[in-house]
């Protein structure tokens, strides 16, 4: 646990080795008592601790399910969070309803916290929509491609429900890679100079695609904030219990009036960047058997098990229920259709604009030069969604 100034409630912490971490249960599934961060889950159910476990095997699997759809030529491209699943259900169910999320492209795990149904998680990757779901349905953004923007979007936000008097917190997620980024820098500087009520919740999954995290920061990363004038916690990304209690204790902070706080959660990103990436060309031999016995669901099913909350009967029920909703995401993404070419200028602004009328006139012309002399000036290819439209949508989301 690195904790860098005074950061309430945790005053008596006092200030520990920046490799240590938070930790609430050990990787074998032993309980590691802590009075310090104890008390911020002591509340939870016996239903709520099974709840986190059915999290977590719904995400896995549906995770594996969309890399599948991806393999198989269903979508384009999928981001896998397989092995970072505690370090997002930890945080995103520690959540207010009326906190905002601003994540990157890899958080499934925290939609599916916020509510976001299956059928909303693939359109993107499969390039026929540039968002999945309302923000305002669920308060949590669309996800970001550009690495570290949403820090920004989450200062600006967290800025305005300041002005507000309000105390919801807005809460940004990004990778190890990211802390290099201008955006994320930046954001911070904001953020403590205005101690805007936001959370900067770094998962370290080790690599930045193929960089790994030692060409981030040669110590923690946590250790960064604190250059900023703002406070961090380091925790065990694959300890459900752990993450949790931290960020319940940065939300606590934020809606008292504290300001922000950066927490890294050191976890492992055990699948590849992208299903466009191969990890066996520059992992280490060896490292992913390492990480695998620090398993994030493993590690709390064997705790759930030694204190009797979970048996055999739950996990066979968990496991119907994770089946269910992966096959719920890969009904609805094969029945996705194609949208209209020009549907792509559609909500770009909220009011009329030039620009894009322009724009839109301009594609309207193109595409009519493909149709067959029909064409009434909108082109039958755009009103049908044929090759060059449907192509332009998924460029655009490579870019």
């Amino acid at each position: 646990m690195t904790i860098h100034q005074s950061l309430p409630p945790l005053t008596d912490a006092g200030s520990l080795p920046s490799d240590a971490m938070v930790q609430l249960i050990t990787p074998t599934g032993a309980r590691r008592q802590n009075p310090v961060f104890d008390p911020w889950v002591a509340s939870l159910t016996p239903a709520e601790l099974r709840g986190l476990y059915e999290d977590m095997v719904v995400v896995r699997r549906t995770d594996a399910e969309a890399t599948a759809l991806q393999r198989q030529g269903e979508l384009g491209l999928w981001p896998p969070v397989l092995g970072q699943e505690a370090a997002q259900i930890g945080s995103g169910r520690a959540l207010r309803h009326d906190d905002f999320v601003f994540s990157s492209y890899r958080e499934h795990g925290v939609a599916y916290c916020r509510g976001v149904k299956p059928a909303q998680v693939t359109p993107v990757w499969r390039g026929v929509a540039a968002s999945g779901w309302n923000p305002y349905d669920v308060n949590m953004a669309a996800p970001q491609v550009i690495i570290g923007a949403q820090t920004l979007h989450a200062v600006g936000y967290a800025m305005g429900v300041q002005n507000d008097g309000d105390d919801a917190v807005a809460i940004a997620y990004f990778g190890d890679g990211a802390t290099s980024e201008g955006d994320v820098n930046e954001a911070m500087v904001f953020a403590a100079s205005f101690e805007a009520p936001v959370i900067f919740f770094c998962q370290n999954n080790q690599w930045a695609i193929s960089e790994p995290v030692g060409l981030q920061a040669q110590r923690s990363i946590a250790d960064r904030a604190p250059g900023f004038g703002i406070p961090s916690l380091r925790v065990d990304g694959n300890d459900v219990l752990a993450v949790m209690a931290a960020t319940r204790v940065a939300l606590d902070r934020a809606r008292t009036g504290g300001g922000p706080t950066f927490i890294e959660a050191v976890t492992y990103r055990m699948g590849p960047h992208t299903t466009a990436d191969d990890p066996t060309r520059y992992r280490p031999q060896g490292e992913l058997e390492e990480w695998r016995a620090k398993d994030p669901i493993a590690r709390f099913a064997a705790f759930l098990t030694e204190v009797g909350i979970l048996d055999d009967a739950a996990v066979a029920a968990v496991a119907e229920k994770a089946e269910a909703v992966a096959m719920e995401l890969r009904a609805a993404c094969i029945a996705l259709r194609d949208p209209a070419a020009l549907t792509v200028f559609d909500n770009v602004y909220a009011e009329p604009n030039s620009t894009i009328d322009r724009e839109r006139d301009q594609y309207t012309r193109y595409l009519a030069m493909f149709d067959d002399g029909e064409s009434d000036g909108a082109g039958s290819a755009a009103a049908s969604g044929t090759a060059p439209a449907a192509a332009s949508v998924t460029e655009g989301m490579d870019r």
